[in-house]
């Protein structure tokens, strides 16, 4: 590569940019912000008024504007397909919750009701979901077990006794029973209670996350690292309904490992398995796979989606009950779902000291999907959502239904592409699905008493199929991104192995981890100039890069702080193949020499008098490092201090530091380090805007560039 020409640089005095005059603010003391804010929040006046309540139920604000001709029809059918779909899978899903199935069909029908009045998003489906459900029951079953009842499904109350805490209207009677605000409570009033408690704080913490803009915690979700959650809590979800499959009998696991430990205690009692529940598992598991693939593959040719799980569930009660198959099989069946409703009741303050640190991981992932899903159906649609809005939507759905006997929600992806794909216009499509609900509760959920619970888990396991394929991904995320590969095993892993609420925590830590680990290993490079043209790039990444005469352009491309300040020192000496230390101890020793061998002539030869010591070449290959800053988003103090030294390490071996393409943020730090002097007096010799503006200007003036260098 050849040198830069004199005039070359001559020529490029007209590219050099002049001096900029940072524009002067004036910055508000934390009194005077906090007091403007203030004043904000507490004036009314009936405008703001009319705007905080459209805010806060944007349907007052789309729903007169509703295009009735051209919305209706694709609302109305995308609200009936996905009421269908949620019917069972409201009932299926309080399996994972350990919860009775009437609980589900309360929580689908409030959910879909309240973010009808308070979500931005036209297109998702906000109600029971199988993660939220999972997260549920592991801290349902968690305290069921430590009040001392019997984790069997099949020795639990009816659902009409934990509503009226009475003697259930079926015949079976609890043999264990504690007292909850002065009144006896079976297991299953136990259990609600606690999943309301949960739901309630849950809901709670979403909603303080909203108004203090908290929403930001989102960010550090990254999207791997919430795959992987996923596919390690579908791999867990899928081992805990294995066993209805079998019709096994076992106690759900408390503690970690709950994949391994179940699984193994499936071995171990795999000669109990009940060979009706498995024929009618491989039968609804051969109708649900052979439905969803016609589905996938016809999707272009199908106007409506195929209710498969409708089908599935329907045939199979009508063939439980009339084959008997709970008395003659002893197949465990549903039970009783009773109709209507029950009066609201308070969820027990009690109970939420036992769960408070369990709703903050709820809380997070609920609102993350939600607003996740919300942007990304707004993006697809070319409209736009309120994340904060969307936070204060989904916090509603848990802590007002928490009232109504239900558990925690969260917008649910299969559903959202259901609504999707049949039409849906607006969030009147959730109010058609909640009257779909509304009909079974009122009047169809007795005929769903002879419905095995494997049938239920099949739907279940089934409708895990997409996150289970993620597996399918890892090869092509790997020649992606390793990095981003990493994260997701490692979060699947602990996820699935350990706990779903440690592989978050793990998930979490672990992407953030990589991402200091990449600032620790950043892409460092010398720059050359492209056709003695005012452009530079990296000379290790393109060819006919020209290197300027005597100058060395490094470029750092990571933040500098206190964690990296010596991968960027190390960098930077061998980059420039010049380590300040090493040369001045180089020279002090060549120095030293020199001295010696002098004293050493005059001795040899008396009859010169004045003998002069031989001065030492201390000359550098070049005269001057530019920083380029263009990649460097900030910098802490280390990174000022570390700067400082730099300049003042390769003064010394008469080399000066310049700076380039600094942004402000960085800038600001080095001023309030003091690195350009007294009242920045230096600054228009040491920094500059361009990375050719200090090339021209070390080239013209090397000896001012390098003025007060004074060499060892």
């Amino acid at each position: 590569m050849g040198s830069l020409l004199p005039d070359t640089m001559e020529n490029s005095k007209s590219s050099v940019i002049g001096p900029l005059e940072r524009r002067v603010r004036r910055r508000r003391g934390p009194l005077e912000v906090i007091k403007s804010k203030v004043n904000r929040s507490l004036t009314c006046s009936v405008p703001k008024l009319k705007g905080a309540l459209a805010g806060l139920f944007p349907v007052v604000s789309w729903l007169p504007k509703y295009k009735l001709k051209e919305y209706v029809w694709g609302d109305v059918m995308s609200g009936l397909i996905v009421g269908i779909i949620l019917v069972p899978q409201a009932i299926a899903y309080c399996l994972l919750a350990g919860l009775e199935p009437v609980y589900g069909l309360y929580t689908s029908f409030f959910a879909n009701i309240i973010y009808f009045l308070m979500g931005t998003s036209r297109h998702v489906s906000v109600g029971i979901f199988s993660l939220m459900s999972l997260m549920v029951g592991q801290v349902v079953n968690r305290e069921v077990y430590l009040a001392g009842f019997d984790l069997d499904e099949d020795t639990k109350q009816g659902p009409a006794s934990a509503l009226n805490f009475t003697e259930d209207s079926y015949g079976a009677v609890m043999n264990v029973s504690i007292k909850v605000l002065g009144m006896e409570c079976g297991k299953e009033c136990y259990a609600i209670g606690i999943a309301t408690a949960l739901t309630f704080l849950a809901g709670v913490y979403q909603v303080l996350m909203a108004v203090l803009r908290l929403g930001v915690v989102s960010v550090y979700l990254s999207g791997p690292m919430l795959d992987g959650f996923a596919t390690g809590a579908s791999c867990t979800i899928l081992t805990v309904q294995a066993k209805y499959l079998l019709g096994l009998k076992i106690p759900r696991y408390q503690g970690y490992g709950t994949v391994v430990v179940t699984w193994i205690n499936i071995f171990k009692n795999i000669q109990n398995t009940n060979f009706c529940d498995m024929i009618t598992s491989a039968i609804c598991i051969s109708i649900l796979v052979a439905g969803k693939e016609l589905q996938e593959r016809y999707k272009d040719r199908l106007k409506i989606p195929i209710p498969t799980e409708l089908v599935v569930v329907a045939g199979a009660t009508i063939a439980s009950h009339f084959g008997d198959f709970h008395g003659s099989y002893h197949s465990s069946i549903s039970g009783a779902i009773p109709t209507g409703f029950i009066p609201p009741k308070v969820p027990a303050l009690d109970m939420m000291s036992r769960v408070v640190f369990d709703a903050i991981p709820l809380a997070v992932i609920s609102f993350a999907f939600t607003v996740s899903l919300s942007e990304m159906f707004a993006k697809k649609h070319g409209y736009s959502v309120r994340p904060n809005q969307e936070m204060i939507a989904i916090g509603c759905c848990n802590i007002i239904p928490s009232f109504f006997h239900c558990f925690t929600t969260s917008a649910a992806l299969a559903k959202t592409m259901v609504k999707d794909s049949t039409g849906c216009q607006t969030q009147v499509s959730s109010i058609v699905s909640a009257f779909v609900v509304l009909l079974v509760l009122l009047f169809f959920a007795p005929f769903f008493y002879a419905l095995q619970k494997c049938v239920l888990a099949c739907i279940i396991i089934v409708s895990l199929r997409g996150a289970l394929r993620k597996f399918r991904d890892v090869p092509q995320m790997w020649r992606v991104s390793k990095a981003d590969a990493v994260v997701w095993i490692v979060t699947m892993a602990s996820t699935g192995l350990i706990s779903v609420e440690l592989g978050l925590v793990v998930g979490v830590v672990f992407s953030m981890m990589c991402v200091v680990a990449q600032t620790q290993t950043p892409k460092v490079s010398l720059l050359g100039q492209v056709d003695n043209s005012s452009h530079y790039d990296d000379t290790e990444e393109y060819d006919n890069l020209q290197t300027v005469h005597k100058i060395k352009i490094f470029r750092f491309q990571s933040p500098l702080y206190y964690a990296n300040k010596h991968i960027f020192l190390k960098s930077l000496y061998k980059a420039v193949e010049l380590e300040p230390f090493i040369e001045i101890t180089r020279r002090r020793k060549a120095t030293k020499k020199a001295a010696k061998a002098t004293k050493l002539a005059a001795k040899a030869d008396p009859t010169n008098g004045e003998v002069s010591i031989g001065l030492v070449h201390n000359d550098s290959e070049f005269h001057t490092i530019i920083l380029d800053g263009s990649y460097m988003p900030f910098i802490d103090s280390t990174g000022a201090t570390t700067f400082k030294n730099v300049q003042k390490d390769y003064k010394e071996v008469g080399v000066t530091v310049l700076l380039a393409c600094c942004n402000t943020s960085v800038i600001d730090t080095l001023r309030r380090g003091a690195f350009f002097g007294p009242d920045d007096k230096d600054m228009p010799s040491l920094l500059f805007h361009t990375v050719h503006s200090a090339v021209v200007f070390a080239s013209e003036v090397p000896s001012a560039a390098a003025a007060g260098n004074t060499p060892v």
